[in-house]
């Protein structure tokens, strides 16, 4: 693509056609010629980031703090049975949140409760700054995803998760589009990185728990909090310690000047999906 000046009228369009593949994560060239006859060339990014909510970008997991306020009885069953590897993370989320009683009204205003981590608001002005797509990925809920972000200034980051639809006045239920076959969890984080793979650029993961062990040995380089510590160090997957976004923050210059080497990465085949359990 070129401008020929930024005065032309569709100048606008086309940085915006840019920067919406850019966001998207779609590769892209975008050369301006300017008026002077200097040139510069915008081009796909080099990374792109995947990123857990529950315990990562909320402070808390919210499918448990609706359970704990509007869950009917049966719901503790469900998570007996999931931790003891009866069932799977999406029959499980789809049967508890069938046992929730509430209304839209009660659910916007849980969620206008919910806190995030400090530093994220931050750390996504810095991707957009830098042109770095990123997505969060979640075995959470849609809903709940957009509407906190929402409450915190936060808008338009594309989501990945369970969706939740109100199918009675207080009575809901739970579909989940990014589900694959032979993966129990609503959410196939491994997709999701496979997908962002085929896109070009690395891959960056920002995850807390069990839910992200298996994307994150698919990974070039994982910024990992609490449980996911562990794991990382236990599996030789190159990553950073974190305890907040704002050591996100401060690590993205190293990731993306290549201080933070990542791993090289293979093709592999498609994984056979065993949950672990939290």
């Amino acid at each position: 693509m070129r401008i020929i000046s930024q005065t032309v009228a569709q100048a606008p369009y086309e940085w915006l056609s840019a920067w919406e593949r850019a966001r998207k994560g779609y590769p892209f060239s975008l050369r301006i010629e300017m008026a002077n006859g200097a040139s510069l060339v915008l081009s796909s990014p080099s990374w792109n980031i995947l990123c857990d909510f529950d315990g990562t970008i909320a402070v808390e997991d919210v499918i448990d703090s609706l359970l704990d306020r509007f869950g009917r009885p049966g719901w503790e069953v469900l998570e007996r049975d999931w931790r003891a590897g009866l069932i799977g993370s999406a029959v499980c989320m789809a049967g508890q949140v069938a046992l929730l009683d509430m209304s839209h009204d009660e659910l916007q205003e849980h969620l206008g409760g919910l806190r995030i981590d400090h530093g994220f608001a931050a750390f996504v002005r810095a991707t957009i700054e830098h042109a770095i797509p990123m997505e969060i990925v979640s075995d959470g809920l849609d809903h709940a995803i957009h509407a906190i972000l929402a409450n915190h200034g936060i808008d338009g980051l594309p989501a990945s998760a369970n969706h939740l639809r109100q199918s009675a006045a207080r009575r809901w239920e739970l579909t989940s589009p990014f589900s694959v076959p032979g993966c129990r969890s609503g959410t196939c984080k491994c997709a999701r990185v496979d997908a962002a793979r085929q896109r070009g650029g690395k891959t960056l993961l920002i995850g807390d728990g069990a839910s992200d062990f298996c994307a994150a040995d698919r990974v070039d380089f994982v910024f990992a909090k609490n449980r996911l510590i562990e794991h990382c160090r236990a599996a030789g997957i190159p990553y950073a310690p974190i305890a907040s976004f704002d050591e996100a923050l401060a690590l993205l210059p190293d990731l993306l000047d290549g201080r933070l080497p990542p791993r090289t990465v293979l093709p592999v085949p498609a994984p056979i999906h065993q949950e672990t359990l939290a």
